[in-house]
């Protein structure tokens, strides 16, 4: 059994690492509603955990000593009502990409990488922006300043193809990627291309597919991942994401 350990390579954990990322980042942003009331004080230590196929869940921790996998941070129901709800979605945000970083370098230590996998590895990793800066807008900020820095030499470029097709919606579209960079390693492609990023998943911008803005929040969706199509999108004056109506529904 764990000779198949011996196979496994950097990008089959980064894989594993995405679906976890995933499914966390929509714990605390699309599904806040749900994971806020999961996360009762009156319960024990309770942990939240995200799965390979981008589901998550908050439960008591592992009873096993030690662990098959890192554990996440205990408790963290309990400083729930003793907190901004920002603030805690925040800190749990954080430990969340502590506890992501553990158990991906936890399999690279146990399928036995070498200087150069692990090296990868982490490449891969910090390609994305951290659940941290996803939550709190962080990472939207630094693209809407990386665009608005290129959008000034790029101010005579004709639209995307695809803001052409929807030209009512344009206000609606990323910006497209800045092709100005495209020249040097495909690693740093990777990097600057990863500018725009979806609020519920935190994958990055696509040219092929259809994003939408919360007018509230000022975040960029994927519209599989809020369930808006196109069409439905042309006939929508204001736009709240999932997380933003949750947040007035409960003022």
């Amino acid at each position: 059994m764990d000779g198949g350990y011996n196979a496994r390579t950097p990008e089959e954990v980064f894989r594993d690492f995405r679906g976890r990322r995933a499914a966390m980042i929509k714990a605390l942003t699309t599904d806040v509603e749900k994971f806020y009331q999961q996360c009762d004080p009156g319960e024990e230590n309770l942990c939240l955990y995200g799965l390979p196929n981008e589901m998550w869940e908050v439960t008591l921790p592992a009873e096993e000593v030690p662990p098959e996998l890192p554990e996440p941070a205990l408790g963290i129901n309990f400083a729930r009502d003793g907190m901004d709800e920002k603030d805690w979605l925040s800190l749990v945000a954080v430990h969340s990409d502590s506890w992501l970083l553990a158990v991906a370098f936890y399999f690279g230590a146990r399928f036995g990488f070498d200087k150069e996998a692990r090296k990868r590895l982490f490449h891969l990793i910090n390609g994305l922006p951290t659940i941290y800066e996803v939550v709190t807008g962080t990472a939207k900020k630094q693209s809407k300043e990386k665009t608005n820095s290129s959008s000034k030499s790029k101010s005579g470029s004709k639209p995307s193809s695809r803001q052409s097709e929807s030209h009512t919606k344009v206000s609606r579209m990323p910006p497209p990627k800045d092709d100005e960079e495209t020249e040097g390693e495909d690693e740093e492609d990777e990097e600057e291309h990863g500018n725009t990023l979806c609020g519920a998943c935190g994958e990055n911008y696509a040219n092929d597919e259809f994003w939408i803005c919360c007018d509230i929040c000022e975040r960029w969706f994927h519209g599989k991942c809020v369930r808006i199509t196109p069409a439905r999108a042309e006939h929508i004056k204001q736009y709240k994401c999932p997380a933003c109506s949750n947040k007035r529904a409960r003022a």
